[in-house]
């Protein structure tokens, strides 16, 4: 098996559009941003701007892995299944973490608490990622360009448009998590991007139309 991908250079990953070489940016940049909320001392609205840079980065990264990598791997390697299990587990207790912190005030003890957890799983999610299952899926490629650098324009059009916040009832695999994908993004995007009033409208009128949405694919998918 290969090594870890973080100790191996852009071409050993196959190249700067590679899925692999786009999977590390991604964890270097949340590593970044992890630590700066640690460690700088900024006024507190400022460090609630870095805390949800922090949500929305990280939860569009991880729907494109369950949407994109994730199957591809449990097609390609024998070990895919158990392997993929795994990284969902953590994802889920993030999901269940994040969720818990973004209902709790940040002045209170518990909200540090709850974030300093989420950091740690997240930590433990990226190095499960580069050392175990990021190198069974370019082993199982063979180190293919092509196939790396297709799997990478995938994996980068779902993360654009994915989910930016936690949704611990969703399922980490397709095809429910694809079903919920687009409703999803378009509540939290509207949530990311509005005034606290004008969200609070929008989320109601977009929950009314992701329920509405929601069982409409269920409809489809039993007849």
């Amino acid at each position: 098996m290969p090594s870890s991908i973080a100790r191996q250079s852009i071409e050993q990953l196959g190249g700067e559009a590679s899925i692999l070489a786009r999977q590390r940016r991604d964890h270097e940049e949340l590593d970044r941003l992890m630590r700066r909320y640690d460690a700088d001392p900024h006024p507190p609205e400022e460090r609630q701007q870095i805390l949800k840079d922090i949500i929305q980065f990280t939860f569009a990264h991880a729907f494109a892995e369950e949407t994109v990598l994730w199957p591809a791997l449990r097609r390609l390697h024998p070990d895919g299944d158990a392997l993929t299990s795994r990284v969902e587990q953590e994802h889920q207790e993030i999901n269940v973490l994040v969720a818990a912190i973004e209902r709790t005030d940040p002045a209170y003890p518990r909200h540090r608490e709850l974030t300093s957890r989420a950091f740690d799983v997240i930590r433990q999610d990226i190095r499960d990622e580069e050392d175990l299952l990021l190198p069974r899926l370019q082993e199982a490629l063979g180190n293919d360009r092509a196939r790396l650098r297709s799997l990478g324009t995938a994996w980068e059009t779902v993360r654009r448009t994915a989910p930016t916040h936690p949704h611990p009832s969703v399922p980490r695999r397709p095809p429910g998590n694809a079903l919920a994908g687009l409703p999803l993004s378009l509540y939290d995007r509207a949530r990311d991007t509005t005034s606290a009033r004008r969200g609070a409208k929008v989320a109601i009128v977009l929950t009314a139309v992701l329920a509405a949405w929601l069982l409409r694919a269920a409809i489809r998918h039993r007849s």
